[in-house]
């Protein structure tokens, strides 16, 4: 378990109130040749160490799995909490691609060679701050822009970022707080003037057919984000036909396995699909970013904007967008970033080997 701190914690009364440090949990799967494959829980809890250390990877150690999608067969009746399945499998995923000498991203069936990354920029003080803000993520050369709204935080937030962006690509995420009362509706739809590349999650995810009615009725596509936390809830939804588009997070589904499997399920549907920012370090974006080279990744994929992320990063170089531009990396095998095991180590709080 590693702690580490944020860049910029997002201030009280940005309403991020994010704490100046984080503790995940890193994965390190190694075979009988040395090979070593890597992979990230976030938000490391107590639970979550006692059910990788003392459940799962003791689970895996006594499976002899061949590929990584038979390493899923080690949890299929566990119910383990997803993040930390997400972390298990990402270390799987590595080491066989590394075995195959292979890129992670097209052992996973990735075509692309970059990725456009989006930055979500949150509710800020006023009007005048969340302009600053865009700017900023602007000027580090940010194509698209994702802003989180609220009822009382919406058509305001998205007309001032408009005006003063005209060509800007821009999507919002609703966070699930609006309804289908006549007022909450009357707001998502005057956000169809605005052009936005999609509207994610504006009702509660339960209710699939209200977002049926919705999508059937404005021009803007309605995503789906991350409460989509299984396949089985991602097929509901699109035998409801609740969505245009969904954003794939690994730590929500359970790892790379179920979220290739989603990506072909939404892509055969006929949805945008694009991949989420969960919170991870390097390591676990490093993933994301293979995820994100499947063909039918169309829509900006997150990433963490300027000034965001940590102090420390442990991989190099850092994966970040380059004048909105994330590479794939084609030249290494498995993740195709240098995990920097020292700074792993200064930066541990707790550590356990399990040997088979």
């Amino acid at each position: 378990m590693i702690r580490l701190r944020r860049r910029h914690p997002a201030p009280r009364d940005s309403g991020g109130g994010q704490p100046k440090h984080t503790d995940h949990i890193v994965v390190r799967a190694a075979d009988e040749t040395g090979r070593v494959g890597w992979g990230e829980i976030v938000a490391a809890t107590p639970q979550r160490w006692r059910a990788v250390t003392e459940e799962i990877a003791p689970a895996l150690l006594k499976h002899p799995w061949q590929r990584p999608t038979e390493a899923a067969e080690v949890w299929s009746g566990l119910a383990p909490d997803p993040a930390v399945v997400a972390g298990v499998d990402t270390a799987c995923w590595d080491l066989w691609s590394r075995r195959r000498d292979t890129p992670l991203s097209h052992a996973l069936g990735g075509t692309r060679t970059a990725v456009t990354a989006a930055v979500t920029v949150g509710r800020q003080p006023s009007l005048e701050s969340l302009v600053r803000e865009v700017n900023r993520q602007v000027g580090n050369g940010v194509r698209c822009v994702r802003l989180e709204i609220e009822p009382g935080w919406d058509i305001d937030v998205v007309r001032a970022v408009r005006q003063t962006y005209p060509f800007l690509v821009l999507e919002v995420s609703a966070r699930q707080s609006y309804s289908e009362d006549p007022a909450h509706l009357e707001v998502l739809r005057a956000l169809d003037d605005y052009g936005l590349l999609a509207i994610e999650e504006p009702l509660p995810v339960k209710d699939l057919a209200g977002y049926a009615r919705l999508r059937r009725e404005l021009r803007t596509p309605v995503a789906l984000g991350p409460s989509i936390d299984s396949l089985e809830h991602l097929d509901a939804a699109i035998r409801a036909e609740a969505a245009d588009a969904v954003a794939l997070h690994v730590a929500h589904l359970g790892g790379l396995t179920p979220a290739r499997r989603a990506h072909d399920r939404a892509v055969d549907a006929g949805w945008q699909v694009w991949c989420g920012d969960d919170g991870h370090s390097g390591l676990g974006r490093a993933a994301a970013v293979a995820l994100a080279s499947l063909p039918g990744m169309s829509l900006p994929s997150e990433m963490p904007g300027a000034g965001a992320g940590f102090a420390r990063d442990i991989v190099s170089p850092p994966v970040r967008a380059h004048d909105g531009i994330t590479p794939i990396p084609l030249t290494e095998a498995g993740l195709g970033y240098t995990v920097e095991e020292s700074t792993i180590e200064a930066l541990t709080q707790e550590s356990v080997t399990l040997r088979r």
